[in-house]
């Protein structure tokens, strides 16, 4: 009984729109009434949630994307993509998805990414003559990898969520999986692009490109500093995040100066209610989690998939599927925290390892973002284009099979994710 009211309450409170992290909190408190749990014990779960160094790496990272998104980093990595690959025939869609690469990694959002990228490079290749569902679905398959590319508050999240998994790990263990993401978009944008004729790219004048290339590789050195200083071990996340924050408001303000300095004002309210909403959310699902083990969830889980079949092959695709279908009605940051604790106990009895778990959970919920019903960064791409979620939707079908034949490699050819990770601790 006492499940059936934290998880119906939860589904109940969703389906008439409660906020997520309002949704959990009540939830815990009725499971907590129903169980006679002093109720002091859930609050104090809700705040040793957040009493956890590497979840201050999260401010700092919201913090330097707001300031490299305002400063006009998007057009330059545009710019920068454009120097690299954007003479080959539907080179702008190939811009598109390294520009994505690239901003991926100062972002570490998909909604970002779709917002700024799409925002330039949409109407561009519509006014360049391709087809406006073929636009969108490039830009937002593509923006699957500002989660995956560290940084990625996302991989944060995870990290508390799973008992803290290192953060660095997480970091080094996205970036194979990212970059394969977007060499097979790009091979697949490439292919469509020649079937349907679309047209090459405009050359670029040869005494703009130093400048442009320039102005491109200060703005990615925000993620140099923040990967290679936990590579390195000279930096920890946290402390890599302050500095890439600090390094991107002066390349911002005093490098590029597109904007002027009161504009910070503006950035800081917008990471702060970022912030808030994030930090919320982590702790309300602290709460929430807490019940979960206590009611003995995610061992239910485990045992009735291992029931279901013993085959750790079954058991993984059943996962994958679960996290797909889970990503379509539900954000990734409280799916993270809700489905961390009861699925990875069952992916570690598969022989899955929990960083590996935790870059195909990040890649699922990322399919999730661009798969409607309730795909936000498709939202955003569809806003931009002006096109309907269902003519995308039908636009974006090859994409989705490149990206679930990724997931699949990803999964059951652990040396992608894990490559790295273990070369670092070497």
């Amino acid at each position: 009984m006492a499940v059936f009211i934290l998880l119906g309450s939860f589904v109940f409170l969703l389906l008439i729109r409660v906020p997520v992290a309002l949704s959990l909190v009540i939830s815990s408190f009725l499971t907590g009434f129903y169980l006679d749990i002093d109720l002091a014990a859930l609050v104090q779960r809700m705040v040793s949630g957040l009493n956890s160094f590497s979840l201050l790496a999260i401010p700092f990272f919201i913090l330097a994307g707001e300031i490299m998104n305002e400063g006009g980093i998007s057009r330059r990595l545009i710019n920068l993509s454009n120097v690299i690959i954007g003479k080959v025939r539907g080179g702008l869609a190939m811009v598109n998805v390294l520009a994505s690469t690239f901003f991926g990694g100062i972002s570490g959002s998909a909604v970002a990414d779709v917002s700024s990228i799409g925002s330039v490079l949409i109407p561009m290749m519509k006014k360049k003559g391709y087809d406006t569902d073929y636009s969108v679905s490039v830009t937002i398959s593509s923006a699957a990898q500002g989660v995956m590319i560290p940084p990625s508050h996302n991989m944060i999240i995870y990290s508390t969520a799973a008992g803290g998994v290192s953060v660095g790990a997480l970091f080094m263990g996205g970036i194979i999986p990212g970059l394969l993401l977007g060499l097979i978009l790009m091979i697949l944008s490439y292919v469509i692009a020649v079937k349907r004729n679309y047209p090459k790219g405009d050359p670029i004048p040869r005494e703009e490109i130093p400048k442009i290339i320039r102005e491109g590789l200060l703005g990615l050195f925000t993620a140099v500093i923040i990967i290679g200083g936990i590579v390195t071990g000279i930096f920890t996340a946290t402390e890599s995040a302050a500095i890439g924050a600090v390094y991107a408001f002066i390349i911002t303000f005093f490098v590029y100066r597109d904007i002027p300095l009161s504009r910070m004002s503006i950035i800081l309210k917008r990471t702060f209610k970022t912030l808030s909403m994030v930090l919320f959310l982590i702790s309300a699902s602290s709460a929430f989690g807490w019940l979960l083990a206590l009611l003995k969830v995610p061992a239910i889980v485990t045992d009735t998939l291992t029931a279901f079949s013993p085959n750790d092959i079954v058991t993984l695709l059943i996962i994958n599927l679960i996290l797909l279908v889970l990503g379509m009605f539900m954000d990734m940051a409280p799916l993270i925290l809700i489905a961390t604790p009861i699925l990875l106990p069952v992916a570690m009895s598969a022989g899955m390892d929990p960083v590996h778990f935790g870059v195909v959970l990040i890649l699922n919920l990322a399919i999730g973002l661009i798969t409607p019903p309730v795909g936000t960064a498709m939202f955003v791409g569809c806003a931009i284009g002006k096109i309907s979620m269902e003519k995308t939707a039908i636009g974006m079908l090859p994409f989705y099979v490149a990206m679930i034949l990724v997931l699949l490699i990803i999964t059951f050819f652990p040396q992608f994710t894990l490559f790295l990770p273990e070369l670092m601790n070497n």
